[in-house]
């Protein structure tokens, strides 16, 4: 299983300048070519460490979360990842090995590894190896509910959670949940939804959840509001409240994205 991540490096002197990044008002696309070293930040309590920032809240757009792309060094990593008590955190593996320690447990990270981390939860995060660990950060200030506890922070990975076929498909379309959806202490979820080559979503969902898609293996027709864009590994597509999406996998291999989404709560008055 292989788990796309941000290329780095710079296209040289030869290569025209026109590509195919998009931003609206109801989307934006950055695909894999534009996620280059020169648009990469370094953070405060972070050592050997670099970072993509493909999203944050942008009023207007979409303001419920924080989307990274996180390389770190060989004896990279931090003590204090998050300087934000009210975030959690889903980390995603895509390359590499590395060792989480959440409130004294010890973790450890490869490709397809998946870890929630709960509101408040002392955490740390470190390579320990000798290549590069990359992997996906989505950061969400944890929205609490009355008479509801704030969730527990867990790992498991993509290897470990057998994908759900959606209704009426015939197998070509399946989520990964890594939380279930009717667990009301998750404000959010990130999943992994994967079509089989012609699979497709076959009406464009419109509605009020924030989207963030990061495409982890093949390639698609993507709807995005009244534009079909073709995305491939490394693309990421963000998504503001109801704008209308559909996809259809096209290629070879599995189409297969990392999907955030807030869900559970009332809306904010």
């Amino acid at each position: 299983m292989s788990y796309a991540f941000p290329p780095g490096g710079l296209p040289d002197q030869s290569v025209h300048p026109e590509g195919t990044a998009i931003f609206t008002e109801s989307y934006a696309v950055l695909p894999a070519v534009t996620q280059r070293d020169i648009v990469t930040s370094f953070l405060p309590e972070w050592a050997d460490t670099r970072v993509w920032i493909l999203a944050r809240p942008l009023s207007g757009f979409a303001e419920t979360f924080a989307q990274y792309a996180v390389e770190i060094a060989p004896g990279g990593g931090s003590d204090a990842p998050e300087p934000d008590q009210s975030a959690q955190a889903i980390l995603f593996v895509a390359e590499g090995e590395a060792t989480l320690t959440v409130e004294g447990n010890e973790y450890a990270l490869k490709p397809g590894s998946y870890a929630y981390i709960a509101p408040g939860d002392f955490w740390t995060l470190w390579n320990d190896g000798t290549a590069h660990f990359r992997c996906h950060w989505v950061r969400k200030a944890y929205q609490s509910a009355k008479n509801i506890e704030a969730p527990k922070s867990f790992v498991t990975s993509d290897q470990s959670v057998a994908p759900t076929p959606m209704p009426d498909c015939g197998g070509v379309w399946a989520t990964t949940r890594f939380v279930d959806p009717v667990d009301l202490r998750h404000d959010c979820h990130v999943n992994i939804v994967t079509f089989q080559p012609g699979g497709r979503i076959p009406f464009a969902e419109t509605h009020v959840m924030e989207h963030g898609l990061y495409v982890l293996q093949g390639t698609a027709e993507y709807l995005l509001n009244k534009d079909w864009v073709t995305v491939g590994p490394g693309d990421f597509m963000w998504l503001r409240a109801f704008c209308p999406q559909a996809c259809i996998a096209t290629g070879s291999e599995p189409f297969r994205y990392l999907l955030y989404k807030d869900v559970n709560r009332h809306v904010r008055l």
